[in-house]
C-alpha cells in the first residue's frame, strides 16, 4: 500500500495513543511488526507558540519509522504553521486528528469535534496539504453521535483536500470506546473514496484483524488498545495475515523480559524519575491475565525505581518458571 510515495509493507499500524504511544512504545511496536507508527498527538497552537512538550512530541526517531506526526487544532492557519514546524523532526506523513473524543481536546475546538463542522475540517486539511511536503493524512471516528454520522461526507472532503490516506475509527465521539465497532460505517467510506483508508477499533489480533479487513475491503487495519502491554500483537497479526499461522501468546517470563525492556527504555528517554511513574501503567498492562494480576498491579501502581519493578518481574519470572 502507497500514503502518497510512501510504501507501507504490512497490514497494521499502531494508533497514536495519547500518553501511551511514546518513542520507546513506537519503537517496540515497530520492532514487533507495525507497519508505520504515529507520534502521540501534539497542539497546533502549542506548537506554533514554540512550546516545548508539543515540540517533544513531534520527535521522530528511525526505529519507528516509518511514522508520521499527529497535529491537532481548530484553525487552518495555525494548523499550517504547525505543520511547517512538524517537517523540521522529518516525518514520513503529517496526520491530522479529528477522532480524538477527550474532553479537553473538543473544548479546543479540535479532535472529534471538528466532525461537527466539516467545511472547516476540510479548509484544515487543505491548508496542512499546501504547506506539507510529505503526505497528509487523516484520522476520524464514525461522527459525533448516533444523530450525526458523517464520516463518509467528511472522508470525500478530505480526499478533495488533497489527504492521502485515512483512518476511520468505527464509534462515534459520544461512544468513546464501549459499543462494538460500526464496521459497516468503515466499509462505506472505503467504497467512498479512491484514497487507502485504515479501519480502527476492536482490532486485537490476527482474526480480528482478518475481519477488519475482509468486511470493510480496507487498506490496512490501526490498532490502540489492543497493543497496551502486547507490543508482540503486531507479529501475531502478520503471521496471521500472511500465513495464516496463529502464534501462541509469549509465556509469563518473556512478557516480564519484554516488559522491562520497554520500562529501561522508558526510563533512559525520560530519565528514572518522570519515566517510571509514566511506566507505572504498561507495566500494569503487561501483568494482564497472569494469576495474582490484581496483587501485583497494585504493588506496580506505587514502585519509585527500576529496581523495585524489576524484583516483581523477577517474581513473577520464578512463578511461572
Amino acid at each position: 500500500m502507497k500514503i502518497g510515495n510512501l510504501v507501507i509493507t504490512e497490514k497494521a499500524a499502531l494508533a497514536p495513543l495519547a500518553g501511551v504511544a511514546d518513542r520507546a512504545f513506537r519503537e517496540l511496536c515497530k520492532g514487533y511488526g507495525a507497519a508505520y507508527t504515529v507520534c502521540e498527538m501534539a497542539s497546533a497552537k502549542g506548537i506554533s507558540l514554540g512550546d516545548k512538550k508539543s515540540s517533544e512530541l513531534l520527535s521522530v526517531t528511525d526505529a519507528e519509522r516509518p511514522a508520521g506526526s499527529q497535529i491537532f487544532g481548530n484553525s487552518p492557519e495555525t494548523m499550517a504553521i504547525a505543520a511547517e514546524k512538524a517537517l523540521e523532526y522529518s516525518p514520513d506523513f503529517i496526520d491530522i486528528n479529528m477522532g480524538c473524543p477527550a474532553p479537553k481536546v473538543a473544548a479546543s475546538g479540535g479532535g472529534a469535534l471538528l466532525m461537527k463542522n466539516p467545511q472547516l475540517a476540510e479548509d484544515i486539511v487543505r491548508a496542512v496539504v499546501n504547506a506539507s511536503t510529505v503526505p497528509v493524512t487523516v484520522k476520524m471516528r464514525a461522527g459525533w453521535d448516533d444523530n450525526s454520522i458523517n464520516c463518509v461526507e467528511l472522508a470525500k472532503r478530505c480526499e478533495q483536500a488533497g489527504a492521502s490516506a485515512l483512518t476511520v475509527h468505527g464509534r462515534t465521539k459520544v461512544q468513546m470506546y464501549a459499543p462494538p465497532v460500526n464496521i459497516d460505517i468503515i466499509r462505506q467510506v472505503k467504497q467512498a473514496v479512491s484514497i487507502p483508508v485504515i479501519g480502527n477499533g476492536d482490532v486485537t489480533d490476527g482474526r480480528s484483524a482478518a475481519k477488519m479487513l475482509e468486511e470493510t475491503g480496507c487498506d490496512m487495519v490501526m490498532v490502540g488498545r489492543g497493543a497496551l502491554g502486547r507490543p508482540w500483537v503486531f507479529a501475531e497479526i502478520n503471521a496471521y495475515l500472511n500465513n495464516e499461522i496463529i502464534l501462541p501468546d509469549p509465556p509469563v517470563t518473556q512478557k516480564m523480559y519484554v516488559m522491562l525492556k520497554h520500562i529501561e527504555k522508558i526510563c533512559e528517554y525520560k530519565g528514572e524519575y518522570v519515566g517510571i511513574r509514566e511506566a507505572r501503567k504498561h507495566a500494569a498492562w503487561y501483568t494482564k491475565g497472569i494469576h495474582g494480576a490484581a496483587n501485583y498491579r497494585q504493588r506496580i501502581g506505587l514502585i519509585n525505581s527500576i529496581d523495585e519493578l524489576r524484583e516483581i518481574a523477577l517474581e513473577l519470572i520464578e512463578q511461572n518458571k
